[in-house]
């Protein structure tokens, strides 16, 4: 019921136009997610978890909603979003001091989502304590629905502080690159890795939204899709170790490939793809991100995404050689008493389908990159979100430009 709940919450949040739907959406989706993260009530690590996501969570959204309230009062009681740009345009308060504090408030409540530093403190910990396919739920689900509001809100809502916001989000995504990777280097265990790796490929989704440009958002659709079958099929992987070992510690890895062909496999090629290897998926997806970028001219932000992506792919690649290069003699006690792997139970079929899936779809999305970028493409040209945006953008610039034009100014 919980899952159902957040993913009718991530739904609403993509779609919605107004401030009440997009708070309902907001909280229906995180609090079915504080739910689901304690869902394992005897686990004290599990109990914690909940308890910080849902303390850190409630300060963010009471942070994110104070925000839609000034943009409220700002507007003159307006609640649709694009109604809201214009309304602001023709006040006149497109400079004032409340509206860079709700876009600040705004940006916030945005970056908790999306676990962007330095709003990224519940993640390690969640990730950590949760249920693993929570865990791998709110890698994913969340995220996307995160960057979805990110675009709705700040295209529709802020054309007039598009600078601002820009920079803003310009300082998150080199936080969350540097930080989300070079942290993720000294981690022992695999969920947590797996958190702070979150973080950075956050860090990376946000050149495509700074960019700014048709390329940068189909970019980030693209990212976005081949991310869920990367990510998810690492955590199927995680899954099926840890209910057959009951740990998820990357040195108990060691010798895997020896016991697990099959779990070795998928879990190197979903983690290769992950740290940017060709020719898989993930490969092409950063390519279009850093062209987009590069386009847009991001120069130093691209060359730090090619660097922080080099310093990946050594906690990748550390976790590959753990399980394939190990001797027989180097195997670790846990594998050496590996159960005996039996597909045919009941609950080992959906996680099979599930790995299998994954590792195909991101075996061949980096294959077929250039059909599927197209169609993100044009899923983004045609998207009523960036038509009403840029419409809005024009709009409400004109109504400023003459709103602040000397003839004007003379006459008042």
């Amino acid at each position: 019921m919980y899952f159902a709940d957040s993913d009718s919450g991530g739904m609403f949040l993509s779609g919605a136009n107004e401030l009440v739907m997009i708070f309902v959406s907001l909280e229906t989706l995180s609090i079915s997610s504080y739910m689901l993260t304690g869902y394992a009530k005897r686990d004290p690590r599990s109990n914690e978890a909940a308890l910080k996501y849902l303390l850190i969570g409630a300060a963010s959204a009471s942070v994110f909603l104070y925000g839609l309230s000034l943009l409220y009062g700002l507007s003159g009681g307006e609640t649709n979003l694009n109604a809201i740009a214009q309304a602001i345009a023709n006040n006149g308060v497109s400079d004032s001091l409340g509206l860079v504090i709700a876009l600040v408030f705004v940006i916030a409540g945005i970056s908790f989502k999306i676990s962007a530093v330095p709003f990224h403190q519940w993640t390690p910990d969640v990730y950590e304590g949760s249920p693993t396919p929570v865990v791998a739920f709110l890698s994913v689900g969340s995220k996307a629905a995160g960057f979805a509001l990110a675009i709705r809100l700040l295209l529709n809502a802020f054309p007039v502080l598009s600078e601002q916001w820009h920079f803003v989000f310009t300082a998150l995504a080199i936080l969350s690159m540097i930080l989300g990777n070079v942290v993720a280097l000294a981690q022992t265990s695999m969920k947590r890795m797996l958190a702070y790796s979150s973080i950075a490929q956050a860090g990376f989704v946000m050149i495509g939204l700074i960019a700014g440009t048709e390329a940068g958002y189909s970019s980030m659709v693209f990212y976005l899709l081949i991310y869920l079958f990367m990510n998810l099929g690492g955590f199927t992987c995680v899954i099926l170790f840890s209910l057959r070992t009951g740990t998820d510690q990357i040195s108990e890895y060691s010798g895997l490939y020896q016991k697990d062909p099959l779990l070795t496999l998928g879990l190197s090629i979903c983690l290769l793809s992950l740290g940017g290897i060709p020719p898989l998926a993930g490969f092409f997806g950063k390519i279009y991100l850093f062209w987009a970028g590069w386009q847009a001219g991001l120069y130093a932000l691209v060359l730090l995404g090619l660097v922080t992506s080099v310093v990946s792919i050594y906690y990748y690649i550390r976790v590959v050689k753990m399980m394939v290069v190990k001797e027989p003699h180097e195997m670790s006690d846990v594998v050496k008493n590996y159960p005996p792997i039996r597909w045919n139970l009941p609950g080992m079929r959906p996680l099979q389908v599930g790995l299998v899936l994954s590792v195909i779809v991101t075996s061949l999305a980096g294959i077929l990159s250039n059909p599927l970028f197209t169609l993100a493409n044009d899923s983004v040209s045609r998207s009523p979100i960036f038509q009403q945006a840029a419409i809005s953008q024009a709009e409400t610039v004109a109504t400023v430009d003459v709103i602040s034009s000397p003839a004007i100014i003379a006459q008042d």
